[in-house]
């Protein structure tokens, strides 16, 4: 195990690394659209191979140190397998949108990073003087093992991945309902004797302010507070019922969806993603809004972008052909609920909320 040898291994691990790293820059650039479209299978069946040589670059040191040459050997074979594997993935993003580009993305620079940390262990153990490092190899075999696994998980279509973004959305949206609906009003005085009571037994066991827990922040909503805080709850509630109707909508559309090149469809999509997110970020905003002190412009600023942008919507899920229905219906439901807050906060309006809010522009 001369230093010329251990040389010759790092070199050429260098140059398979640069040509890993060179390869993996063509993510950057979306691939021509008479490019030949690679199924995600494909690219999976792949990567079952390059778990299999994975899986015996760590068998080599499950005994003696191998040969130099046998190392890199294995590691010609490996840095094969993990080209073509790159190459295939890059062609499964044909006619794919920024949303499934960017789910191909992260999971086929999971599998890179994994290669390069099994690689560069492996060439590191080559010469090494401490053995017990050799028993390091099953962990970074496995991480490429789970790498290549979770490709399994990567949606496959356009329609897919944009549901399951989507679906955050929601995910998200309950969450602000889910807080909203622990909003608890002030506390009001039963009787003046119960007042007083209340009076001396603070005096006689005050409360430093570390002592306070989080379930006593927003519990302090007065009558007014609390009403803008249930219509808010209604929005939310139906806002929560749009996106997941939204959902059923858009999985609706699988069958709509053409292998290759199709971006009028996939820009849909996209637009459709970027409005949900547009509702999802004001619900945030109004959940925000409703601690005390209350800030009711931002919260009727809100309504009306989310009302815009459930205008937008409709129309764009309405341009397709297709059984929509239910997401209508669920759209009426939610406009009622704007109008009914937005009259609400603001009962010398004599203008239909709804109407008013038409032709609002969607801030970005």
């Amino acid at each position: 195990m001369g230093k010329a040898e251990k040389e010759g291994l790092n070199q050429a691990l260098t140059s398979h690394l640069n040509t890993i790293h060179e390869t993996f820059q063509m993510f950057d650039q979306t691939p021509c659209s008479s490019s030949e479209k690679v199924t995600w299978t494909q690219v999976i069946q792949i990567a079952e191979q390059l778990s299999k040589q994975a899986t015996i670059a760590g068998m080599l040191w499950n005994g003696e140190a191998p040969e130099a040459k046998q190392l890199e050997d294995d590691m010609t074979s490996y840095f094969n397998v993990l080209q073509g594997f790159l190459l295939l993935s890059h062609g499964s993003t044909v006619g794919a949108g920024p949303t499934l580009s960017s789910s191909i993305h992260e999971a086929v620079k999971q599998v890179v990073d994994c290669s390069f940390r099994l690689m560069k262990e492996s060439v590191s153990l080559y010469g090494s003087h401490n053995k017990d490092k050799k028993h390091l190899m099953p962990q970074f075999v496995g991480a490429l093992w789970e790498a290549c696994a979770a490709l399994k998980k990567v949606p496959a279509t356009n329609v897919i991945a944009i549901g399951r973004a989507m679906t955050q959305v929601a995910v998200s949206v309950k969450d602000v309902l889910r807080e909203m609906k622990e909003l608890k009003p002030a506390f009001s005085d039963l009787s003046n004797e119960a007042s007083n009571d209340t009076c001396t037994e603070a005096e006689s066991s005050p409360q430093d302010d570390d002592d306070l827990s989080e379930d006593d922040l927003g519990s302090d909503l007065s009558p007014e507070e609390m009403k803008v805080a249930q219509l808010a709850q209604g929005v939310v509630s139906e806002t929560l019922v749009t996106i997941k109707e939204l959902i059923r909508t858009i999985t609706g559309w699988l069958k709509l969806e053409t292998p290759g090149d199709d971006t009028k469809f996939v820009n849909s999509l996209e637009k459709t993603l970027k409005l949900c997110h547009v509702v999802g970020a004001q619900i945030d905003e109004i959940g925000a809004c409703l601690y005390p002190p209350q800030e009711i412009s931002t919260i009727k600023l809100a309504l009306e972008k989310i009302s815009s942008s459930i205008n937008e919507l409709q129309q764009e899920v309405e341009s397709y052909q297709t059984s929509s229905e239910s997401f209508v219906q669920a759209c009426h439901g939610l406009r009622t609920s704007l109008n009914h807050m937005g009259l609400e906060l603001d009962p010398n309006t004599t203008t239909d909320l709804a109407n008013k809010m038409q032709n609002v522009a969607v801030s970005n």
